[in-house]
């Protein structure tokens, strides 16, 4: 008989108390000692009211991600109990704690429960679905009956003022230069948070909502498409990245090498057009029609794509609307790989879904665009 994947339960881990928008700079800071002149514009784009840190307002940290990832597994079981019959893990993140362990060797050992089988995914928003992939491909193939997906990120830390002053300080100091950070770097700061969310998935529904995973599709366009967003290197002229490796440690700071950065331009061009057409070969090649999907959940960085992206569905005929669809961005954030789930938690809890209906998971990554897309079907 042909094996079967379901969610069973979902939970989330959301840190500290919600932070609205007049409070950010408090958690992560001034740069150079002045208020960012870009944080209006980039907060009246993306719709965020609140977010999540886990950093208190003397910017030290209160969470390490893999912690986040545990409060958000031990959600999954009564009692924070793991029972021994769970023996696959696979993580996601893309601020892992560290370059070395691996991020799933970190959460497996803030468990702290029995041996298991563990998997890292690496990467960006995307790590969230490659991580469930594990799961879901584990268990048809009867290698494992019941396994934890969860994907974390703790992004804040990384935004803290101290990372940025070096750089500012030295354009600063110098009059040919703009003492202003680069727009790419310092919008980063006010889009990301921190959370973490979880499935368990096992090879039979059991539970009060129990999702079978009909599939799930991924697609990579690095083949032929630049590098949008990145981390610990810089962007050259000929859209090759420098890798921190070839920096020296005075450079590293001076130039804020370790801090994030995206391409808006890319991301502008890019982004939508290559997602919708991911959507529309992933449901031709499984052969659903948009009209039999109840729910959409996109995961969108900002409002200002949510709006993009139900633009370009609609000019191409799709009955996948923004009428079906269900975010709680504007009052979690943008927490990448983990917002997925968060989001998928909030609608179970939130909607009356009822046996037959169908959820579609949306989840773009701009490091150098791939999409990824999941059919549930309540169960």
């Amino acid at each position: 008989m042909d094996k079967s994947a379901y969610i069973n339960k979902i939970a989330s881990y959301l840190p500290n108390s919600p932070i609205n928008n007049e409070e950010m700079e408090d958690y992560i800071g001034l740069i150079g000692g002045k208020p960012s002149r870009v944080r209006s514009i980039v907060l009246r784009q993306n719709g965020i009211k609140t977010r999540y840190y886990g950093l208190d307002k003397e910017h030290k940290i209160t969470h390490s991600n893999a912690q986040l990832a545990k409060e958000a597994v031990e959600g999954l079981f009564m009692n924070k109990a793991i029972p021994t019959d769970v023996t696959l893990l696979a993580c996601g993140t893309s601020t892992p704690d560290q370059l070395l362990p691996s991020h799933a060797s970190m959460v497996h050992g803030e468990l702290g429960n029995f041996p298991m089988e563990i998997f890292s995914s690496a990467g960006v928003c995307l790590t969230s679905l490659q991580a469930l992939k594990i799961c879901y491909s584990n268990i048809l193939a009867g290698l494992h009956e019941k396994a934890v997906c969860v994907a974390s990120e703790l992004t804040s830390p990384a935004l803290v003022s101290k990372f940025y002053d070096p750089e500012y300080e030295v354009t600063h100091n110098s009059p040919d230069k703009d003492p202003y950070m680069a727009f790419e770097k310092d919008f980063m700061r006010f889009m990301l948070s921190d959370g973490a969310g979880a499935v368990l998935v096992q090879d039979h529904p059991e539970g009060d909502h129990p999702l079978k995973i009909e599939w799930i599709e991924m697609t990579s366009y690095a083949n032929e498409l630049p590098t949008c967003m990145f981390m610990a290197s810089e962007l050259q002229p000929d859209g090759c990245l420098k890798s921190w490796k070839e920096y020296t440690p005075e450079e590293i700071k001076e130039r804020g090498v370790l801090v994030g950065k995206q391409d808006i331009r890319q991301l502008k061009k890019h982004i939508i057009r290559y997602w919708v057409n991911h959507i529309e070969t992933v449901l031709s090649k499984h052969n659903v029609k948009a009209e039999e999907i109840d729910y959409v959940i996109p995961h969108v960085s900002s409002m200002f794509f949510y709006e993009k992206l139900n633009d370009e569905i609609a000019a191409r005929g799709i009955t996948l609307t923004k009428e079906k669809w269900f975010t709680n961005l504007i009052s979690v954030g943008n927490i990448g790989s983990a917002a997925i789930y968060v989001a998928l938690d909030e609608l179970i809890r939130t909607k009356e879904i009822k046996q037959g209906q169908k959820i579609l998971l949306l989840v773009p990554e701009s490091g150098r665009f791939s999409y990824g897309t999941v059919l549930l079907t309540a169960q």
